[in-house]
């Protein structure tokens, strides 16, 4: 089994219940579950600067009203925000360009309710966590709950728009599930979170069963290993940190389920 150091970074305050993470020329993007703020933190002057994505932009939105941003990627020097589809005001696609600042809004309510028919998923078990873009396709990683066990891969083929859905089981915590909470690309493989919370709805939080890091490869799926890193947290978001020949480091964010505006962010090292 693969060696593996984890610590925290740093505390980043104004912001909570950190949901996905970029990193990339020394800033950190972040975005939370409940909040229409893109967040942007430079590193080395620790500073934080809040992008409103939206007309009117706020912070701890209630749940019912929240566009639950779950899943941060990044394609062609452009952010992309997904919400996580778990209800009907949950569909929406922000982009912001690096580049220019620009941002574009996009509804995705044909497109999940496609993914959702493909995979047989009924509105309250679909839950997008993590995306990843390729130049051909997406892929969209679902998180199954306790009772659907629906933990799987979305592919969309952006030429055809045909959808593939292949489920992923990738281990178990007292007889409960853990299923994804975000993913990313380096080089050919996937580096994916999953958590195990006591929890039948995609829609309520429940009891945290710990957190796990795994890897698996682009076109298989096949698991290629599965460490687990934490006991009693939720981590949402991963992104690459250090790419080094003899090893790798990964940033990590952490949703606190709690309406306090402080997140850290925590570096996972693989020996």
């Amino acid at each position: 089994m693969e060696k593996f150091i984890i610590n925290s970074l740093c505390t980043i305050y104004g912001l909570g219940s950190a949901s996905g993470i970029i990193y990339q020329n020394e800033n950190l993007y972040l975005i939370s579950d409940n909040s229409t703020y893109l967040f942007e933190y430079h590193t080395p002057s620790l500073t934080l600067e809040k992008i409103s994505i939206t007309k009117n932009a706020s912070q701890n939105i209630v749940k019912k009203q929240k566009p639950d941003y779950e899943a941060l990627t990044l394609y062609n020097n452009k952010l992309y925000l997904y919400g996580s589809g778990s209800t009907k005001n949950r569909t929406i696609r922000t982009q912001y360009n690096l580049a220019n600042k620009k941002i574009k809004e996009k509804k995705l309510d044909k497109l999940y309710q496609k993914l959702k028919h493909k995979a047989k998923i009924s509105d309250d078990a679909f839950n997008i966590e993590g995306v990843i873009m390729l130049e051909n396709k997406i892929l969209f990683f679902q998180r199954g709950n306790k009772g659907s066990h629906l933990n799987g891969i979305f592919v969309y083929n952006k030429t055809s728009k045909q959808v593939d859905y292949f489920p992923v089981f990738i281990t178990k915590e007292q007889n409960i599930e853990a299923t994804f909470t975000d993913a990313i690309l380096v080089e050919n493989t996937i580096y994916f979170l999953a958590a195990a919370e006591n929890s039948s709805s995609t829609y309520l939080d429940g009891e945290i069963l710990g957190t796990w890091f795994g890897s698996m490869d682009l076109d298989t799926f096949q698991i290629n290993q599965i460490l687990k890193i934490s006991n009693n947290q939720k981590f949402e978001g991963i992104t690459l940190y250090k790419n080094l020949p003899n090893q790798k480091e990964f940033l990590l964010c952490e949703d606190n389920d709690t309406e306090k505006l402080e997140s850290t962010i925590y570096k996972l090292t693989l020996l």
